[in-house]
């Protein structure tokens, strides 16, 4: 059985080879380091265009925020068109804006760039992992999301510092056309690898009365949103506290040891939510992410027993993320797209709430209260979180 856009049913998909799964693990890379790039290359753009490094930020806001109101959209329209399609006019809008980026001849055309490339990664990431969710086996999706997943958490301690490194010795410029170019070129495999195939018949999917609506998935999404102001309230500013404390050259290998948990943990929470139900891996992991933050806190002033506990939050935290989005597909199938959107927005909104209020509370309360109130904030998570509504008596579950 087919969709109405010609796509397979998510319950008649034959599997991924490793080809599609590799092309999807490089967009996310490039799109990622695209993303965080931007803040170790901010001193030499305020350079180029005699403007305070503070007046710089604006291009990561201007990002963020044509993402977030993006996302939804064109999660909506991925849903009701070609999906590939979809993702392969918004690699070329996403190569055409670093173009814009590279060339920019002042500061108003390059922030218009940022927008532009803010609008075009909201229909990149969400609809790369409906692609590869709906089209995996259901016993394995949850995995597969989790080694996508990964290729982002790779550009955030690999990608961005070599970017970094580009943009010192080559130039900022120079390193915006190096991504223009990768991502045009991974537009063209897109357009094939995710060509329909036949797939077998299937079950009819269940009536839509008994599908859950829109109020269960803004609830859903929300967790989403609570869950990364608890991470990256301690992510964002570690370099800063720790600059700050006199600890300046153990940044980049407590960033390492950060990075490995985060990839091991997704790994980790992939391979859980296969094998169990998604959200109690969600509310085991948001339980220990609220523990081990804690734990961070207590003994940041000990840089060995800090690399051990950031490794060990990292991973829980980053165990939570496919679980979450298994958790969305295998509830609104209909709607994969919609809804990894929705929840790619509740990230960054909490990434940018994370960023604005914790920037208070340390110049106010110090490093350490922050995370104490981001392990707080990870409890509510946990105990809202919530399966799909129960089934009648005697109802099948689906497969």
């Amino acid at each position: 059985m087919q969709s109405p856009r010609g796509e397979p049913a998510v319950d008649t998909v034959p599997g991924l080879s490793a080809g599609p799964v590799v092309l999807a693990w490089l967009t996310q890379f490039l799109v990622g380091t695209d993303l965080f790039v931007v803040a170790p290359l901010l001193p030499h753009i305020a350079a180029s265009f005699a403007v305070s490094v503070a007046g710089t930020g604006l291009l990561v806001t201007a990002f963020s925020v044509a993402y977030v109101v993006a996302s939804p959209f064109a999660g909506w329209i991925s849903d009701r068109w070609d999906r590939a399609w979809v993702l392969v006019v918004a690699l070329v809008l996403f190569s055409a804006a670093n173009v814009g980026t590279a060339l920019a001849p002042g500061f108003g055309v390059l922030l218009v760039a940022r927008v532009v490339a803010g609008l075009a990664a909201a229909g990149t990431g969400p609809t790369v992992y409906a692609l590869v969710s709906t089209r995996a086996r259901p016993q394995v999706r949850a995995q597969v999301l989790a080694v996508v997943g990964s290729g982002l958490l790779t550009a955030l301690w690999v990608g961005a510092p070599a970017g970094s490194l580009l943009g010192r010795y080559v130039g900022w410029r120079a390193a915006f056309v190096i991504l223009a170019a990768g991502t045009f070129l991974l537009a063209f495999p897109h357009a094939f690898v995710w060509r329909a195939r036949p797939a077998p018949a299937a079950a009819a999917a269940p009536e839509r009365s008994r599908r859950p609506g829109t109020g269960v998935a803004v609830f859903a999404v929300a967790v989403t949103t609570l869950w990364a102001f608890s991470v990256y309230s301690l992510y964002t500013f570690l370099a800063l506290a720790l600059h700050s404390g006199g600890r300046a050259t153990t940044v980049p290998w407590l960033l390492v040891a950060y990075g490995i948990g985060a990839v091991v943990g997704g790994q980790v929470g992939g391979r859980c939510a296969d094998r169990a139900d998604p959200v109690r891996v969600t509310r085991s992991a948001l339980a220990l992410t609220a523990a081990l933050e804690a734990v961070v806190a207590l003994v940041f002033p000990l840089t060995g027993a800090l690399a051990a506990a950031l490794a060990l939050f990292a991973l829980a935290a980053y165990a939570f993320f496919p679980a979450q989005q298994r958790h969305l597909v295998d509830m609104f199938p209909e709607r994969a797209t919609a809804l990894l959107s929705w929840n790619n927005s509740a990230l960054f909104v909490g990434l940018s709430l994370a960023g604005a209020v914790g920037g208070q509370i340390v110049h106010v309360l110090g490093y350490p209260a922050l995370l104490y109130i981001g392990a707080a904030v990870a409890v509510p998570a946990c105990l809202v979180a919530r399966g799909r509504p129960a089934r009648p008596r005697g109802e099948a579950e689906r497969p």
